[in-house]
């Protein structure tokens, strides 16, 4: 089994590392030319932004040539998921992937302008991770299939949030409206930990427009 994950706070990989398996960094395997990945299962972890799989992540499944009997993706999500099953069934659709399984993980919100950590991390035990990743363990060891109906109602909540992608507070120039005061030390350390390769450090901080809005050069900022 093979699986493809997307991390920024380090949710997915250890989603990706419970499971078990070859594990493949999505943000390394798109530095490729060409990527090419053949197995008995072959699968996706990430995190759900904006109720939407990472924009990478969609650039990646339409890149990537997968061949498997047994496609899989696994999200991680805090607050909720909306229609982001239903997206990825279209974008492996549009692959010529036959999509097996789905499924989502509970965990802690990252999302740092509306959610607080120490009360996100408060809240584990009541969503029992291990447990819900377990159960995604058994029944990708059984490979379980899940099907994702696609109506016209699904259609109209993918095109009422993708609508919401497109305005300025999710769109990829977001980052090149952040802010770094005179607290910054340019240690460097956003830049290594950035999935898009978005940031230079050099003399000042400066962002590109690849932003994925994962926040996780805030999360690991030391200041």
């Amino acid at each position: 089994m093979t699986i493809c994950y997307f991390t920024a706070s380090g949710n997915c990989l250890y989603v990706s590392r419970r499971i078990g398996g070859r594990l493949l960094s999505i943000p390394q395997l798109m530095k490729q030319e060409k990527i090419e990945i053949e197995d008995d299962a072959v699968g996706i972890v990430c995190p759900v932004y904006a109720v939407e799989m990472p924009m990478m992540v969609r650039e990646f499944i339409a890149k990537a040539r997968i061949v498997t009997d047994y496609f899989f993706l696994i999200y991680t999500y805090g607050m909720g998921y909306g229609e982001a099953f239903a997206h990825v069934e279209l974008a492996a659709r549009d692959a010529g992937l036959k999509l097996s399984y789905i499924n989502a993980i509970q965990m802690v919100d990252n999302y740092l302008p509306i959610f607080k950590m120490q009360e996100q991390i408060d809240t584990l035990p009541q969503k029992d991770v291990e447990g819900q990743i377990e159960r995604v363990r058994r029944d990708l060891a059984d490979r379980k299939t899940v099907t994702v109906p696609i109506t016209p109602e699904t259609m109209k909540g993918i095109a009422k949030y993708r609508k919401r992608l497109a305005e300025p507070i999710l769109r990829k120039e977001t980052a090149q409206e952040y802010i770094v005061n005179d607290r910054c030390i340019r240690c460097g350390v956003c830049a290594k930990v950035c999935p898009a390769d978005n940031i230079t450090v050099t003399d000042k901080v400066v962002f590109a427009g690849r932003c994925e809005v994962c926040y996780a050069c805030l999360h690991n900022c030391p200041r």
